[in-house]
């Protein structure tokens, strides 16, 4: 995976700072280097105004230091107030305070008098606990003005993204790469514009830290987007297979609707003898193909030709449909589980678990996950857990969308936009994602491209949308991959 989208957790960010230390970069510079980024992005942002600058103890603190001081210097007046005494400060961070040569004031509310701008250096991403007390009542002061985080504001977890007390940033400065509760909720919603900065940690090591989350992004997977040829056919680009439900069709007709905008050189919808009127007349490059017996359907499953199967959208939470997911997985072919395809294992996940033979990807939101999944942990971890346990590529969608596959990888996608809370929009992701498995793409990037290219389409269509509308927005954000023509995908890329 391409390692300039990484996203470090706690852990690893702290082996990062240690490995370019022991690299020859002096801590001391680092924290440099990070209050002069914070300094830098403000600057850019503000003209010169009355900024309260609150530190805490540790070395979000030291960040906040070097920033007042470099304000300072640059002619802006600045008010300092610290958490608790000053002799606790320790190593780089009591260095960068020796440096300070303004008034440094206790913590409290008093010392947000007549600012205009609030630097947030009180508490880095490692706070577990909520925030409380002074730091809490500072911090509570500062609401209505515009708040610039060091690292992650105040009371947002760095691994999880969970709120223990934040107050909403306007913008969030953090160094080397993004954390995951940057892009996890609520996180993401409190951090306002997010700006990595270079620090002088070397990209070199990442392939120490061997990164296995990273922020969704077209890097990641954009060499392994499927992309007719010269001297092909529909046979080469794959034939999806969509079951389609009755008496709901809409779900159906839209994801195999999305297969067909996505690449596959073929699209079939298998539905009972009943709905064959309503289909065929609803679709025409995609092809419908009446079941009337289990039989009907083992023998189309047969067909060589067909390189990927959906089932899920409309099926019908019920014994036929659970019978047909299991033939499904039987073939060991490339299969998308989605909706009612999952709720039918609700009361014995463990015989979904032993029938994923082959390649599989499930789509659940998060009431199709508490059915099936433990729930324990952030979004991040119980995602990783699920397709453990599973052994497939688990998208646990929402606005934090996470692709986690079975050998730990994990993408966090953050460009959807909220118009994609409409109804069908899920039927139409797993389309996207169907599309690409019958092309024979990896699993787990043909998830985690699906989930970027739905949120593109939606974003450049705006407000108004409607899920029938996503299959038809995707040429435009391929052709804007490609290069061929104009498109919004690079204003709806993730930053």
């Amino acid at each position: 995976m391409d390692n300039r989208k990484a996203v470090l957790d706690l852990c690893r960010m702290g082996e990062a700072d240690r490995l370019a230390v022991a690299g020859g970069v002096p801590a001391e510079t680092l924290m440099q280097h990070a209050g002069e980024a914070v300094a830098r992005e403000l600057m850019r942002r503000w003209s010169p105004r009355p900024v309260a600058v609150l530190c805490g103890p540790g070395n979000n603190g030291g960040d906040g230091f070097v920033t007042a001081r470099l304000l300072a210097d640059a002619g802006w007046p600045v008010r300092l107030a610290l958490l608790g005494p000053r002799d606790r400060l320790a190593g780089e961070a009591r260095r960068h305070a020796e440096l300070w040569t303004g008034a440094v004031e206790e913590m409290a509310p008093a010392a947000l008098d007549g600012a205009a701008l609030v630097v947030d250096a009180v508490f880095g991403a490692g706070l577990n606990r909520p925030v409380d007390g002074t730091a809490q009542a500072a911090l509570a002061a500062a609401r209505g003005l515009p708040i610039v985080a060091i690292d992650v504001p105040s009371g947002v977890a760095g691994d999880s993204g969970a709120d223990l007390g934040a107050i909403p940033a306007a913008l969030t400065v953090t160094f080397f790469r993004k954390k995951p509760g940057h892009l996890l909720l609520p996180g993401r919603l409190l951090c306002g514009e997010v700006v990595v900065a270079d620090i002088g940690i070397p990209d070199a090591v990442l392939g120490q830290l061997a990164p296995d989350t990273f922020e969704n992004d077209p890097a990641l997977w954009l060499a392994d987007l499927p992309r007719p040829h010269d001297g092909g056919n529909k046979y080469d680009r794959g034939h999806a297979l969509v079951w389609g439900g009755w008496p709901t069709t809409g779900a159906a007709r839209m994801a195999a609707r999305a297969a067909a905008r996505a690449g596959a050189g073929l699209t079939t919808v298998a539905v009972p003898e009943v709905a064959l009127p309503v289909y065929a007349a609803a679709l025409t490059s995609i092809m419908v193909r009446p079941v009337a017996s289990p039989a009907d359907l083992d023998r189309l499953l047969a067909d060589p030709r067909i390189s990927a199967l959906l089932i899920g959208p409309g099926a019908g939470v019920d014994a036929d449909t659970r019978t047909r997911v299991l033939a499904m997985l039987g073939t060991g072919r490339a299969t998308v589980l989605d909706a009612d395809a999952l709720t039918v294992f609700q009361d014995d996940p463990a015989a979904l678990d032993r029938a994923i033979a082959g390649p599989c990807v499930l789509t659940p939101h998060d009431g199709e996950f508490r059915r099936l999944f433990d729930t324990a942990g952030d979004k991040l971890a119980r995602a990783r857990a699920a397709a453990r346990r599973c052994g497939a590529v688990i998208v646990l969608k929402g606005t934090d969308t996470v692709v986690a596959a079975p050998d730990g990888r994990a993408v966090i996608n953050a460009n959807a936009p909220p118009t994609l809370g409409t109804a069908g929009s899920g039927d139409v992701l797993g389309g996207f994602v169907l599309g690409l498995l019958a092309q024979r793409m990896d699993p787990f990037l043909a998830a985690a491209a699906a989930v970027w290219l739905h949120g593109a389409a939606a974003a450049s269509f705006g407000p108004g949308l409607i899920a029938e509308d996503l299959p038809d927005l995707l040429p435009g954000v391929l052709r804007g991959l490609s290069g061929d023509g104009p498109s919004s995908v690079a204003a709806s890329a993730p930053a």
